[in-house]
């Protein structure tokens, strides 16, 4: 066993490479945020707070790149949250038979990748000769065949979807390795007490697996906020800018050499992401009031 001052010659060298590889790239990042750095002159110029007055005025479209990035968020959680529990409760209760093949056809979207899903739904979403609204077509719902990704008021829309199918199974996977954890006496005992299914859904399932519902909502979060790859697959932020995110827009900052307003961006991403995952993690935690 290693004692005395041992311990000190293992933490120094990863922080040494946390501190080079991090922290200092990291403010960096935010120095360089004040500034005016672009491809286009050798000159960096300090120009104080202009970029992030660009970023939230109302003349620009920042704002509007970030209300898309909430809505995706938001509604891809309540999504994937939702739908995962219901196929996990299913899972571990109600499928008797197959449940392993079940399993592996839920969570196979999740090992698919990103581009792969996006040139399959691109291709099933067509308006004209896509396989969905062929099939709506088909059995006399021409009402519900839509301009899937070409109509600005759905495309978003469309793209959670398309993202709720490929992660949901994740989801699944950690909700179901939750209640797996949840010891049958409680249900048992809850029954002799005479709590119906609901009940014992509400006051024994949801209470003990909420430890991995934090664990799937701060992910989520994560996720939906610094979604980027499905969206530049699927519309590449358009029709117009209906499905802009914020990642795309510092994707496109970054390529068009606006490297100071792409790292001010990236800026007040981290401080939306790290807000964020605070006040869900005390959100969940927080103990019910009797």
């Amino acid at each position: 066993m290693l004692r005395g001052p041992y311990p000190a010659y293992f933490v120094l060298p990863a922080l040494v490479l946390y501190l080079t590889f991090f922290i200092v790239p990291s403010i960096g990042g935010i120095g360089y945020s004040f500034t005016d750095w672009n491809s286009y002159s050798t000159e960096v110029n300090f120009i104080g707070l202009d970029n992030y007055a660009r970023i939230f005025s109302p003349k620009e479209r920042y704002l509007t790149y970030l209300a898309n990035t909430m809505i995706f968020a938001v509604v891809s959680i309540a999504l994937k949250t939702v739908l995962g529990l219901g196929l996990a409760v299913l899972l571990h209760e109600g499928v008797k038979r197959f449940v392993n093949l079940y399993r592996v056809l839920i969570y196979l979207p999740v090992v698919l990748p990103t581009l792969i899903v996006a040139l399959i739904f691109k291709s099933i979403l067509n308006p004209a000769t896509g396989l969905l609204n062929s099939f709506l077509r088909s059995v006399g719902l021409d009402g519900f065949a839509l301009q899937w990704l070409v109509d600005p008021r759905i495309a978003l829309f469309s793209i959670i979807g398309v993202d709720t199918w490929k992660g949901v199974g994740f989801i699944t996977v950690i909700l179901l390795a939750g209640l797996q954890t949840i010891p049958k006496e409680y249900y048992e005992a809850a029954k002799i007490d005479g709590a119906g299914a609901w009940a014992r859904f509400r006051h024994v399932t949801i209470p003990m697996l909420m430890p991995a519902i934090v664990v799937v909502t701060v992910l989520n979060v994560l996720h939906g906020l610094r979604v980027f790859d499905i969206v530049y697959a699927l519309t590449n932020g358009g029709p117009g800018y209906a499905t802009e995110v914020i990642y795309t827009e510092i994707f496109k900052a970054f390529s068009q050499g606006r490297f100071g307003l792409g790292t001010a961006i990236s800026s007040v991403l981290f401080v939306i992401l790290a807000v964020a995952g605070y006040f869900v993690i005390r959100l969940l935690e927080r103990k019910p009031t009797r």
